[in-house]
């Protein structure tokens, strides 16, 4: 898994907003949240939290991507149903998943992992093993406040 000081891999995203190249986003910072499977309990309410937190995120200058290895149709359908304002990458190669070091332990999808990324690729903090999926959101948003 990338630790607190990793550079971020300049790698290309396929999202429900179009390609997205990590490297292009420095200069701002990022949450990028990997999680395992979209429409599945813990997944939906992580989703909605990070949603409902959206705005303050973006008043701090930060962009939100979430991540996992279902198919970018199913992501689609996924951000529609629940109001995603921002995008979901599809990884169904686990390109992204592997260069994270997310992969879970069956190798068929990613953990719940979420990484804090300042404006220069540099991993702040990564927020993992949390009791309640939708913590993430809210670990992500007090990290990110504190980095000023």
């Amino acid at each position: 898994m990338l630790d607190v000081g990793s550079q971020v891999p300049d790698l290309e995203l396929e999202t429900t907003m179009g390609r997205i190249r990590l490297g292009s986003l420095r200069g701002r910072k990022l949450v990028i949240y990997f999680f395992p499977k979209a429409f599945t309990q813990g997944c939906t309410r992580e989703l909605e939290r990070f949603t409902e937190l959206y705005d303050d995120f973006v008043k701090l200058g930060v962009e939100v991507i979430g991540v996992s290895a279902d198919r970018l149709e199913t992501q689609r359908r996924f951000a529609e149903r629940h109001g995603a304002r921002f995008p979901l990458a599809s990884d169904t190669n686990k390109t992204i998943i592997n260069a994270f070091g997310v992969l879970n332990e069956r190798g068929t999808g990613a953990k719940r992992v979420t990484f804090v990324i300042d404006e220069h690729g540099v991993v702040r903090a990564v927020v993992a093993n949390l009791r309640r999926a939708e913590e993430h959101a809210d670990r992500a948003l007090e990290v990110v406040k504190s980095l000023g």
